[in-house]
């Protein structure tokens, strides 16, 4: 049932808005609402994400953000209860041209400075640690052993179930509502520019804080209440192989950067793979593209020839939500009161949903976030001409 006052109201039942819930709760002393508009928690852009898992960018504080979500990760059967498939595989980035060999090396230092032990590769080095690729142009790549795979719906539901526990134990002054099937149709903001109200096709829930955490439909929150948030949705698309009897079982999470072009394994000794599409255009469309699949296959099989000998077995396209740095967007909007947003991951999200959840509870409750400094990430980068550019982006 729809609550009539809450504390916080959450848009978003991916991983970033149970994450934010979760951390909301579980610290007591506030109501919480998470709205979703499916059936089910995490159909979003968390259930059609590719699932990895990685140290390896090229900014601080996203490499920060990797640590934290990914100790959380390994703490979350422990804590919430729940197991996640965590695959620490490696994760190999394959390079086909100097000047992106020259930027991972400076990436590689960078997380080697921050405690992280990545390896910078030869060609050799790369066809060593896996002979089955075509290594065609390459010029080097970069792994780490502890980068890999996860699994987003165990999360999403770990932290639900979690929740649904709390609110069984909580004291009557703890609300924790958890709802599907809400569509959010409008924000009332007062006068002054403050939150007022929620309103959904349930009717209206009285609040003085929201947060954005809608994915690539976040900037229409941003309308509704008078901001523009730079966040846009582009379709990206996966496939999934029959099993292949010859996958070696070290076989890592591949990505030839240059293509934009993955591979990893998935439910035993089938293959994951992605390619993005450079050209594709701005839009909410989900539907397959049967001719970006016959591109994206065909280019999968020349660097990994062993495909072909699998068959399709499914596909699916989801949504990035791209900013214009393809950075996320975390914290508190200026020129409104009691809007917080944690969006525009540009295909990160995921991996960092765990600790961004805990960081907006510190920004709601404490007033800023504090575990990680996430000043880079604010919407005010925006106004200030601030580059923090994420070069590390499939």
């Amino acid at each position: 049932m729809l609550p009539k006052i809450s504390d916080v109201v959450i848009i978003g039942g991916g991983v970033m808005g149970a994450s934010v819930a979760y951390h909301l709760a579980e610290r007591g002393g506030v109501s919480v609402t998470l709205l979703e508009r499916e059936e089910q928690f995490g159909l979003g852009s968390t259930g059609r994400c590719a699932g990895g898992i990685r140290h390896q960018f090229s900014t601080e504080v996203n490499i920060r953000l990797s640590i934290e979500s990914i100790k959380m990760m390994e703490r979350f059967p422990e804590e919430i209860g729940q197991e996640i498939g965590l695959n620490l595989i490696g994760y190999l980035f394959v390079l086909d041209n100097e000047r992106d060999f020259e930027q991972f090396k400076r990436n590689v230092a960078l997380q080697h400075h921050l405690g992280i032990e990545s390896t910078v590769l030869s060609v050799d080095d790369v066809q060593r640690r896996v002979p089955l690729l075509n290594l065609e142009g390459v010029v080097g790549g970069t792994i780490y052993e502890r980068d890999g795979l996860a699994d987003p719906n165990s999360i999403v539901q770990g932290y639900i179930n979690k929740m649904r526990q709390l609110k069984q134990q909580a004291n009557p002054a703890l609300s924790i509502n958890l709802l599907n099937n809400v569509t959010v149709t409008d924000v009332r903001m007062a006068p002054s520019g403050r939150v007022q109200a929620v309103v959904t096709n349930e009717g209206e829930i009285a609040t003085e804080t929201i947060v954005i955490a809608a994915g690539a439909w976040s900037g229409q929150f941003g309308e509704m209440v008078g901001v523009n948030i730079p966040i846009v949705p582009v379709r990206r698309q996966i496939a999934v192989t029959t099993p292949i009897r010859q996958l070696p079982p070290d076989f890592p999470f591949v990505l030839f950067f240059g293509q934009s072009l993955y591979f990893h394994p998935e439910s035993g000794q089938s293959i994951l793979t992605g390619k993005s599409n450079s050209s594709e255009p701005v839009s909410f469309n989900t539907e397959v593209d049967p001719k970006w699949t016959e591109t994206h296959l065909l280019e999968a099989m020349h660097r990994f020839p062993l495909l072909e000998q699998a068959g399709l077995l499914s596909e699916w396209a989801g949504l990035y939500e791209v900013t214009p740095d393809e950075q996320a967007i975390l914290g508190r909007l200026p020129g409104v009161e009691g809007v917080i947003i944690a969006a525009g991951f540009s295909g990160h999200g995921f991996m960092h949903g765990l600790v961004v959840g805990k960081l907006m509870a510190e920004e709601i409750v404490e007033g800023r976030a504090y575990s990680i400094n996430i000043d880079d990430l604010r919407y005010e980068r925006f106004a200030l001409g601030k580059d923090v550019s994420e070069y590390n982006i499939v």
